[in-house]
């Protein structure tokens, strides 16, 4: 029987990490996977390299699936993208081609989770401000500003792929969750533990924020003044989803005033933040340049589960990451 013709498109830069040597070793198992590996630019400067492609890889840098390329990829039946949101290359024609989309956003969330919710203990725990307050007095008196996590209240925004998995690492911790989510299901929340409320009552509530909502027009910006400023005494914001999330310059105006407040940002909504951006200069800030998901070595499970999907794909068998055009547009 003929072997499936697969093709691997995306940057040059990261694909060893997310495909690496034994990746490709189990991908050239089960299909014809061809060489060279290109990028989208080298693509489209070859309109016949898709001619007899039946499945698509990609990741990062990874090409638009529009009308035009799939005009050159006549037996293209399915895009599996070793990355997160296929929202930026899937369009309404590859969707009216039926063409068959997954996405590894799975094995990209675990990272995020983790390191979210170690800055939600170490928040809760007040070491931020603890180490603040060590920095100006240089004394061990500074412990004062830092307590156990037990008792802390912890609002997610979002129960999404991320924000679920967030709430299942803090389980047994001591902390008290809520989380603010208009498609969480009642059953859902109690599974996890979490209480569901009003997105305001969240932000009054709770001792550190971790948004996890994902970028949509009615998103952008969500998190202004009005939110920030119900926050308490002493509470913690963690962004590690989206920068355009948070209305950036009411942000700014808000810690500016409010010293007791702490914000650790993975993302903002210039990355980086412009040189002049007060955001650098806060102390009651802490940037990290988008680190919290997939790096290195980790990116490799992303790699791993295209690869189990192809084979499942080629077999016959469900697929268990599988995007449809309707669950993309109502969380991507």
């Amino acid at each position: 029987m003929e072997r499936v013709k697969v093709r691997l498109v995306m940057e040059e830069r990261r694909r060893p990490d997310v495909y690496p040597a034994e990746v490709l070793a189990d991908i050239d198992r089960i299909a014809d996977l061809a060489r060279p590996f290109l990028t989208a630019q080298e693509l489209a400067d070859q309109p016949d390299a898709l001619r007899d492609t039946e499945v698509l890889l990609t990741g990062w840098g990874a090409p638009v699936i529009d009308a035009a390329l799939l005009e050159r990829a006549p037996r293209l039946r399915a895009v599996l993208h070793a990355a997160g949101s296929v929202k930026h290359i899937v369009t309404d024609a590859a969707w009216e081609r039926g063409v068959v989309v997954v996405s590894a956003a799975s094995a990209n969330a675990e990272p995020v989770a983790a390191m979210t919710a170690a800055q939600i203990l170490l928040a809760a725990r007040g070491v931020q401000a603890s180490r603040r307050v060590y920095l100006a007095e240089r004394s061990l008196a500074a412990s004062r500003v830092a307590s156990g996590a037990r008792g802390s209240v912890v609002g997610l925004v979002a129960l999404g792929e991320i924000g679920r998995r967030v709430a299942e690492r803090l389980r047994g911790t001591g902390v008290r969750m809520l989380a603010a989510d208009p498609f969480a299901s009642a059953d859902t929340a109690a599974e996890l533990g979490v209480e569901l409320v009003p997105l305001e009552e969240l932000f009054s509530d709770s001792d550190v924020v971790s948004l996890h909502a994902p970028l949509l027009p009615s998103t952008t910006g969500m998190i202004g003044a009005v939110l920030l400023e119900r926050m308490p005494q002493d509470a913690t914001l963690i962004n590690t989803a989206r920068g355009g999330l948070i209305d950036e310059p009411a942000l700014i105006d808000v810690l500016s005033r409010r010293g007791d407040l702490t914000a650790l940002l993975d993302v903002t909504a210039t990355e980086p933040p412009a040189s002049d951006s007060p955001l650098w200069a806060l102390e009651n800030v802490e940037l990290t340049p988008h680190v919290a998901g997939s790096m290195g070595a980790d990116r490799a499970g992303m790699g791993q589960l295209v690869c189990d999907e192809l084979e499942r794909l080629i077999e016959g068998r469900p697929l268990r990451h599988e995007i449809t055009r309707e669950a993309l547009a109502r969380t991507a």
